[in-house]
């Protein structure tokens, strides 16, 4: 897969570098605790899809202009403070197969350096006059906190519909994805009708992405080893949302009763994975994920042939087949 990825990073590989070194220098702070934190993210980055969204909504429109590298690090920057964020608020140990920032440097430094980010971002865009670009990733950082907030009220009572889960999706993680392909496309064109057909094709992805993380919780031979971290954290995603909707009333209770009670409980957990797989609810939350795809790719359709166009395509292909 991570051969996969390479391919399709090619035709931006001369951008994906010089973007590196854009990274890496805005990430440097004259505090030295500091620096060795940021130098420790920049060694341990993740696929960097979200600035291969920038970089590809760009040249699906213009030429990369060099707002178009200000508006990646944007994007990775801030994407970075959310998971710093994220990894104290779930008390996460590991980050992509590391040690987390708060595992190392304990929460009080992680949430700091997080902020750090979130301003640096800021400081970027100010500094480099790309209001329009910060006015997007702005809107997306506000988005995400909001569903990450729904998702934690939604979460004590348990009372997630299908509608509900959809909003939480588009605003804690479509809301970033979309934002990215808006703001590649806002650093080569001031057109707010092509911004908006491109951001909607990434908020579209973005949807597609994150059902495609929950059906990550419930495992298949293609996807992994089930983990069952959602249900323990209480978490309502589609597959386990569908299995509820279309359970006999014995087997909905006795699932409820797990998430209520016995969350923690490996073979209980492991029971409502069995239930979700046997009702059909990784099979609909799949064609669902499909459905945000194609969606996507047709949108993309209406725009010229050309290899951003391909290379697009080919991403959204990777986001929902990949295995991690």
């Amino acid at each position: 897969m991570e051969k996969d990825l390479l391919a399709i990073q090619r035709p931006i590989e001369k951008e994906l570098g010089l973007f590196e070194v854009y990274f890496r220098n805005a990430m440097k702070s004259q505090v030295s605790l500091l620096d060795r934190i940021t130098y420790y993210i920049v060694k341990r980055k993740g696929k960097q899809i979200r600035p291969m969204f920038v970089f590809f909504s760009a040249k699906l429109v213009d030429e990369i202009q060099p707002a178009t590298y200000t508006a990646a690090a944007l994007v990775e920057i801030i994407h970075t403070a959310t998971l710093v964020h994220d990894d104290v608020v779930d008390d996460s140990m590991q980050r992509r197969g590391f040690f987390s920032i708060n595992a190392l440097w304990k929460n009080k430094i992680a949430v700091l350096v997080g902020d750090y980010l979130f301003a640096k971002g800021l400081d970027i865009s100010i500094h480099e006059k790309q209001y329009e670009i910060l006015a997007i990733l702005n809107n997306a950082i506000k988005e995400l906190s909001e569903g990450e907030l729904l998702q934690i009220e939604k979460a004590r009572k348990l009372d997630i519909n299908e509608q509900v889960y959809y909003e939480i999706i588009r605003q804690k993680t479509a809301s970033l994805i979309a934002a990215s392909c808006a703001a590649g496309v806002a650093s080569v064109t001031k057109d707010p009708g092509i911004i908006a057909r491109v951001k909607q094709i990434g908020e579209w992805i973005g949807m597609a992405f994150q059902i495609k993380d929950d059906l990550f919780d419930y495992g298949e031979a293609s996807i992994g080893k089930p983990t069952g971290i959602d249900i323990k954290e209480k978490k309502m995603t589609l597959p386990l949302i569908y299995t509820l909707q279309h359970a006999g009333g014995g087997l909905k209770r006795e699932i409820m009763n797990t998430m209520r009670h016995h969350s923690e409980d490996r073979r209980k957990v492991k029971e409502v994975i069995e239930a979700v797989r046997s009702n059909g609810g990784l099979e609909y939350s799949t064609r669902i994920m499909h459905e945000y795809a194609d969606k996507a790719k047709k949108e993309l359709l209406t725009f010229p042939d050309s290899t951003a166009r391909a290379s697009l395509a080919s991403l959204i292909d990777f986001t929902i087949n990949r295995k991690s």
